[in-house]
């Protein structure tokens, strides 16, 4: 049997499966769980950022650039000199967790690149802490108004990266710490005891006040009801007492009584005994 009508055929082939081969990478491609990932068409619109591609296998035309973005959460430490409201130079240590969010990455790529962190998140992050913390002093911002000084860094670099413009969200801003001079970390600590001790004295100061206010408010009282009883305590009345005693007494089973003529302010003379 003569093979040679089959030789076109089978060379034919196997060009077709070294230039399938050959383009498999630019027509075949995988989307992981943490990426997601935008078209550059060349020959129809350019960049297509409003329909981006999320994890899975997936088929592009062979002249279309695909741009991945990997969309996991990353974070930053930034070690930066700031001044404070007096000019004071102090050092800050912080933390930032963020990612870029899913459905906007084709502006991101648009504006930044691939190289958002460098280009719009460090920059921002060092701008916003240099902008809160100018608005307070040392001592504000390593002790008296730490959590408030944390909170507005936090709050205005959350919404400056997620902003429309910048499309990045923010899990988390840590200031890990704060260091000044230490001449004026010095001070400020000793300022902190003396104030501390002076709170305590003024407290001891305050409870011995209201302890000797509760103790007269408490004798007056006292008085006073002395006062109403000695004002009601009228012969008639005590007389009036006596013979209800007598008539008690006179009644109990277990006493005998002998009355004889009268006793002092009138009052019956009791002697007697129990059985």
């Amino acid at each position: 049997m003569d093979n040679r009508k089959y030789l076109p055929a089978i060379v034919i082939t196997v060009i077709a499966v070294i230039i399938l081969f050959a383009i498999s990478s630019s027509v075949f491609y995988t989307i992981q769980a943490n990426e997601r990932a935008v078209l550059f068409k060349k020959f129809s619109g350019g960049l297509d950022k409003d329909n981006v591609i999320t994890q899975g296998f997936h088929v592009k035309a062979p002249w279309n650039e695909l741009i991945v973005f990997d969309v996991a959460e990353t974070q930053v430490e930034e070690t930066m000199d700031v001044l404070d409201k007096n000019g004071l130079s102090i050092k800050v240590d912080v933390s930032v967790r963020f990612y870029p969010k899913f459905d906007r990455v084709g502006y991101i790529y648009e504006s930044f690149r691939k190289s958002y962190v460098s280009t719009l998140v460090t920059p921002e992050v060092r701008s916003t802490v240099r902008q809160v913390m100018g608005r307070y002093t040392a001592e504000e911002i390593y002790s008296t108004k730490r959590p408030e000084v944390e909170a507005a860094i936090r709050t205005e670099t959350a919404e400056v990266l997620g902003s429309e413009s910048n499309n990045i969200e923010m899990r988390a801003l840590l200031i890990r710490s704060i260091n000044l001079p230490d001449k004026i970390k010095q001070a400020i600590e000793s300022k902190l005891q003396q104030e501390q001790e002076a709170l305590a004295y003024q407290f001891r100061l305050d409870k011995e006040k209201s302890e000797a206010e509760r103790k007269r408010i408490a004798a007056e009282g006292e008085s006073a009801a002395n006062k109403i009883i000695n004002n009601s305590l009228t012969p008639s009345l005590l007389k009036m007492r006596g013979i209800e005693a007598t008539l008690k007494l006179a009644e109990s089973p277990n006493t005998k009584v002998v009355v004889i003529g009268q006793g002092k302010d009138g009052l019956p003379l009791i002697l007697g005994g129990s059985n």
